[in-house]
């Protein structure tokens, strides 16, 4: 989900989820719920990336926001941070996210031109879209609980629905979390987050699929929560491997600072 990491996933995102999920497609059919959550789970990139994208808001106060988002990930830690591009009125306002081993989450927030504050609450509005803070920095494929579900086709792919549910030692809000996959490009179509039995928090859906070297990334994806009739729209525009980041880049100094990465590629 890593929403983006995949953005999802950063959607990669998230789009962990966001800032981006990017899977490489498997022809091999998964054996085991086990064995396609560690797919999705470590098939996520380590190393760096940049993502430009535009994150519609509808409903009650409709907004189109422009995002720059950037993402440093190892197998031990992730820090992720959104920055507003557009419009001129929220211009600078960031948000960074970081987590270490399966320790809790912790982020910043910064509002131009001094305001910095700490997150309290991860189930808080991602810069006040239908995604939560925790969608974009959790990754529910690296959970305890695996299981397949079930099987349905969305959008005329065949998918496997995986169930996700945290165990004691992972840091979660959400009682589970149910992903629909296509195992033949390895991207999921369809996410559903609960917070208890049946009681759905969101729905992430991909509506539109890339291929980017050999490999299927979520490009489009439309969010809905729990706000009556809002929703969000997130279309990705670009995306950058390899880029150079120092420390810096990921502390309170590094939020006011707009300037794009140096180096990586398209």
């Amino acid at each position: 989900m890593n929403v983006l990491r995949y953005t999802f996933f950063a959607l990669a995102a998230i789009l962990s989820m966001g800032a981006g999920l990017s899977l490489f497609a498997d022809p091999a059919s998964p054996a085991s719920a086990n064995e396609l959550a560690s797919r999705l789970s470590g098939l996520r990139e380590d190393g760096s990336s940049y993502v430009r994208l535009r994150m519609e808001i509808k409903g009650a106060a409709p907004q189109t926001l422009q995002l720059q988002i950037k993402q440093r990930v190892t197998s031990s830690a992730s820090e992720i941070l959104y920055q507003v591009l557009f419009p001129k009125e929220r211009k600078g306002e960031a948000v960074l996210l970081r987590r270490t081993g399966n320790r809790a989450a912790s982020g910043t927030l910064f509002t131009p031109p001094n305001t910095v504050r700490p997150i309290n609450d991860l189930k808080e509005s991602l810069l006040g879209s239908d995604l939560s803070y925790e969608d974009i920095i959790t990754n529910p494929y690296a959970w305890e609980h695996q299981a397949i579900v079930g099987n349905e086709t969305i959008q005329g792919a065949p998918c496997q629905i995986l169930e996700s549910k945290p165990g004691s030692n992972d840091h979660s809000t959400y009682a589970s979390v149910r992903s629909w996959i296509d195992p033949r490009r390895m991207v999921p179509l369809r996410i559903e987050e609960y917070s208890g039995p049946g009681k759905l928090v969101r729905r992430i859906d991909t509506t539109r699929v890339v291929s980017e070297a050999g490999r299927h990334i979520p490009a489009d994806l439309i969010v809905q929560g729990t706000k009556q009739g809002s929703s969000t729209v997130i279309d990705g525009s670009r995306i950058r491997h390899g880029v150079a980041y120092s420390d810096t880049d990921f502390t309170g100094d590094g939020m006011k600072d707009l300037s794009p990465p140096r180096g990586g590629a398209e």
